[in-house]
């Protein structure tokens, strides 16, 4: 290992917050021991973080996008797929939205772009338009719905899928309004997925004054991809089924 000049040493003690080692570097910074013991507080610290950040992301379970089949969509914009993957995506402030039908793709790549975040350092949300609303939509106070927003607006990346498979009331419209400008006017970037068009989301949100406006902020300064395919999900189950229709007559032979 190349020796540390003391005031890496230094840095390196205020950043662990090792104040006790620090007061005693003069005597200490000769001692062969010293680095070793940084190196391994930083790699558990290192640990943790990244255990911690991906807890609190929502991620869960996913496929790699080493499953994702490119050539089944008829229609996707690979490389702005792939720059959704670039270490700069997040500090852009730029959104993203991903627009197609049921079972082409989305949440898997949400799920990946978001842990490949998680794993660069950053702080990330990921979760359903439907738990996101209704959890917002629970609180039962002014200030407790202020804490909550912090859950949705604080995290530098914000993963919200399957905005559409349901319809909202106004409460809810103004609720993801709220999401969409407070990190809109802190340019921290939403990645979000939903099966309709922009012209249809007055039929997500039926009745609601903000449609025209939470639109505009959402897309401004976005990369919308749109993915046009037929259902992979029915895809693999017709082709499952047509495998067992095939293994029954097999042993019937």
């Amino acid at each position: 290992m190349t020796d540390l000049t003391p005031i890496e040493t230094n840095s390196r003690l205020k950043r662990l917050g090792l104040f006790g080692l620090l007061a005693c570097l003069e005597e200490l910074a000769d001692k062969p021991w010293l680095h070793e013991v940084l190196a391994i507080e930083e790699r558990e610290r290192h640990k943790r973080s990244l255990e911690r950040r991906l807890k609190n992301s929502r991620v869960a379970t996913f496929k790699p996008m080493s499953d994702f089949d490119w050539s089944w969509p008829k229609k996707i914009d690979r490389e702005a797929v792939d720059d959704l993957f670039a270490p700069g995506f997040v500090a852009t402030g730029h959104n993203a939205v991903l627009v197609g039908p049921n079972g082409v793709g989305k949440t898997m790549i949400l799920k990946n772009v978001a842990h490949q975040a998680v794993v660069r350092g950053h702080t990330v949300r990921f979760s359903t338009a439907s738990d996101m609303l209704a959890d917002l939509a629970a609180q039962e106070s002014s200030a407790a719905l202020a804490r909550r927003l912090r859950r949705y607006t604080v995290p530098a990346l914000l993963c919200i899928d399957e905005v559409g498979y349901l319809s909202y009331d106004s409460r809810y419209a103004d609720l993801l309004f709220e999401v969409v400008t407070r990190r809109y006017e802190a340019h921290r970037p939403i990645l979000l997925s939903t099966n309709k068009a922009f012209s249809d989301w007055g039929q997500v949100f039926p009745h609601a004054a903000c449609v025209v406006t939470l639109v505009d902020r959402l897309v401004h300064r976005a990369e919308v991809i749109e993915i046009e395919a037929e259902s992979y999900r029915l895809k693999e189950a017709k082709e499952l089924s047509a495998l067992r229709t095939k293994q029954r007559r097999t042993k019937k032979r």
